[in-house]
């Protein structure tokens, strides 16, 4: 049980096979942003780069500001000192620890990084995570020192690591939503986006005029820190990227839904992205009822952080071709979540290599029902939208080792079937359904 503010704890997250995405989104504006070096500057390469790392995964301490502070050091099991990578930081909740971050709690690996550790895993995708700990298990920034904690780690992690400059991004809930909100505010040239789940001015905000990509997450009747806390934040960073102020919907009480708004009219490169849902002081609520690692949000985040330019990539500079991998070399299994609502879907399709070989480039074909209609998709491209449909890996997952799996998912609109595809077949060979 993770335990938030004095008088309120939120509900021991369940352990279930799945990773639910949106069941109720309203798409407003473009959702896959390209960023050129115009808009993040170059990618540099980090004095760790070309190194062997000078930083392990697990515990560390850092002098910062006269005071020893400590993080949790999360690198890729298959760390490439050639590769640069995105960072992730994950800060905690009031009471929390960097611990119950890293470890994802009672749900374990399937919430870690609030759920962003497993499909980064899954994507094969090349983040670095860390989770600081803040002082008192909070994060009151007094005088600036916690930002400072920040920009010490930041120069630990790029002089002993190899790290994309223009990759790097915060998150956390509840206070720690208000320190990547202070983050958002003093360090836009430094993080490339943030996700505030369920967040509030509580870390302060020096400065606070400068264009980053910001997500806000936050429940409707959040009797903590009230929903209005949240839109706030998400305002501020409406005006500073230029986004065309609305009224984003939200839902209605009673309707276990969400509703994902991608304003418009924002400065390229520079999204705000607002995500409400029918319930209280959670970072995982599910749209079924209760909370747990089976939340659409880490999938929502998830998607928000990927659709950045870079991100895991070589750092050398070539250009990769995806082409139809010949038929015969792919063993399967596909599991599809599905999440509908009274005219839309989201479906998040899980494929597993069940063979003996890495699969290196693969195509999965399927046949939408009648009345489905796929409207945009992540982790693989969709052509056509309906009828049989073929999806192929992008740059990051052509490549699935044996016993492994990625995810992909898609949106779609339904006419009254909103059932998932009878088969799928991956490279030309019949995969079985899970």
């Amino acid at each position: 049980m993770f335990h938030l503010h004095k008088g309120s704890a939120m509900s021991r997250h369940r352990s279930v096979l799945a990773a639910a995405v949106a069941s109720a989104v309203v798409f407003l504006g473009a959702a896959g942003i390209a960023l050129g070096a115009g808009e993040t500057g170059t990618a540099a390469a980090t004095a760790g780069c070309g190194k062997p790392p000078a930083l392990t995964s697990g515990q560390h301490t850092i002098n910062s500001g006269g005071q020893n502070r400590s993080f949790i050091l999360r690198l890729p099991p298959d760390y490439d000192n050639n590769r640069q990578y995105r960072l992730f930081v994950g800060f905690h909740w009031r009471g929390g620890t960097a611990n119950d971050v890293d470890s994802g709690g009672t749900d374990g690996y399937n919430w870690s990084y609030y759920g962003l550790r497993r499909l980064s895993d899954a994507a094969n995708n090349g983040t670095i995570f860390v989770a600081p700990q803040g002082n008192g298990n909070g994060w009151a920034n007094p005088g600036g020192q916690d930002l400072r904690f920040v920009d010490d780690l930041v120069n630990r992690l790029d002089s002993g690591l190899c790290v994309d400059t223009t990759q790097r991004f915060a998150g956390g809930f509840s206070y720690g939503g208000g320190m990547s909100y202070a983050v958002a505010c003093a360090r836009a040239n430094v993080f490339r986006a943030v996700v505030a789940y369920s967040g509030a001015q509580l870390s302060g905000c020096d400065g606070g005029t400068q264009p980053i990509g910001y997500m806000g997450i936050h429940g409707i009747s959040d009797n903590v820190l009230g929903i209005g806390l949240g839109r706030g934040l998400r305002d501020t960073f409406v005006r500073n990227n230029g986004c065309t102020p609305q009224n984003a919907l939200e839902p209605r009480a009673g309707s276990r839904t969400h509703i994902v708004t991608n304003y418009s009219g924002c400065r390229a490169g520079y999204p705000v992205v607002w995500a409400a849902f029918d319930g209280g002081h959670t970072p995982g609520p599910i749209d079924s009822g209760g909370d747990g690692w089976r939340t659409w949000t880490s999938g929502e985040a998830w998607k928000f952080i990927t659709q950045f330019a870079g991100g895991g990539g070589p750092t050398s500079t070539t250009t990769t071709t995806t082409t139809t991998p010949p038929p015969g070399d792919a063993a399967c299994r596909v599991s599809n979540v599905i999440s509908a609502w009274n005219n839309g879907l989201t479906s998040n399709i899980t494929i597993t290599n069940t063979g003996s070989a890495t699969i290196s480039g693969w195509s999965l074909v399927f046949t939408l029902p009648g009345g489905q209609t796929i409207t945009s998709g992540w982790s693989a491209t969709y052509s056509p939208g309906s009828g049989q449909v073929t999806a192929r890996n992008v740059q990051y997952n052509g490549d699935i080792a044996p016993n492994a799996s990625i995810t992909v998912g898609f949106q779609a609109t339904h006419t009254g079937n909103n059932s998932a595809p009878a088969s799928y077949s991956l490279n030309g060979n019949t995969c079985s359904v899970a």
